[in-house]
């Protein structure tokens, strides 16, 4: 039995997400304010809705994938908000990164309107939504995160209940200062081995099955090389990741003198105009006045 799912959101993961829950037997209603990306979906077997309450009322699940809190909110308890039209009991499953205590508010406002909130944040991007194999962390309570597995064990092959609401949300800061410093650490390593004359090529092979071994080290140190700037992410939502890790080091008084170092780098980056590009673009940080500028 398939299940009736609203996707709101279809942004570059949204639209991921929702490809493969059109591809793997869901009824999927979408909606989002940029009907070029709508129809993306539809051309795969979604059905496109005027408002997210339109989606919300032929759906047991909700589907977000915003960019923001504020945006969240605004589609979940706006004007042809989700919360509008959404049966009670439904089920949302926010799928955004956004701020644990930010996730605790809206879980409790969806509450009170008799709405359930599980959320699921995600690790390994667009490439591997597209062939359900991403790495999903989720918070909420056990009987809900066991029902929201219903979905999304279609896009992901390694699933955690974390704990309450917001903890997936924590778990996912705790995901991305690992990556933020993983992609610092190689973008640097790469450098030094062009500057040395090594072909960096070589070294994810050479390196493979090694302590210093890594997903993003196979996947990256070729783009990096390669100037491969094609875009699976954005510095920018990278920057927005780890000011919510910083805020909550603020709040748990943990020293991250590591994090510190890579938001600024990532800052500096999205300041000089390149927020908007892929983590392969670390590369330019190490730029220094006798390197080869980027095509």
């Amino acid at each position: 039995m398939s299940n009736k799912v609203a996707l709101i959101g279809a942004g570059a993961m949204g639209g991921a997400i929702g490809a493969r829950l059109a591809e793997t037997g869901n009824q999927l209603t979408v909606f989002d304010l940029d009907k070029e990306k709508v129809a993306v979906l539809t051309a795969k077997g979604a059905t496109a809705a005027p408002s997210a309450a339109a989606a919300a009322a032929v759906s047991d699940f909700v589907v977000l994938s915003l960019n923001s809190p504020k945006i969240v909110h605004a589609a979940v308890f706006g004007l042809e908000g989700v919360a509008v039209g959404a049966k009670p009991g439904t089920l949302i499953i926010d799928m955004s990164s956004i701020d644990p205590d930010a996730t605790k508010a809206l879980a409790a406002e969806a509450a009170e309107k008799g709405l359930r909130w599980v959320d699921s944040p995600l690790s390994g991007g667009a490439p591997k939504a597209l062939i359900g194999q991403l790495t999903l962390m989720a918070g909420g309570s056990e009987q809900d995160v066991a029902d929201a597995h219903q979905v999304l064990r279609h896009v992901a092959s390694n699933y955690t209940h974390m704990g309450p609401v917001g903890a997936g949300q924590t778990t996912k800061l705790i995901n991305q200062v690992l990556c933020a410093l993983n992609f610092l650490a190689v973008a640097e390593a790469t450098q030094l081995a062009l500057d040395a004359g090594v072909d960096a090529a070589k070294i994810p092979q050479a390196l493979k099955g090694g302590r210093a071994d890594s997903a993003i080290l196979q996947e990256y140190m070729p783009r990096y090389v390669a100037k491969d700037y094609r875009r699976t992410g954005r510095i920018d939502n990278m920057v927005k990741d780890l000011n919510g890790a910083q805020d909550l080091a603020r709040r748990t008084n943990t020293a991250m003198p590591l994090t510190a170092v890579c938001a600024e780098i990532h800052r500096m980056l999205t300041a000089s105009g390149l927020g908007g590009e892929d983590q392969a673009a670390l590369m330019e940080f190490f730029k220094g006045p006798n390197k080869e500028i980027a095509g």
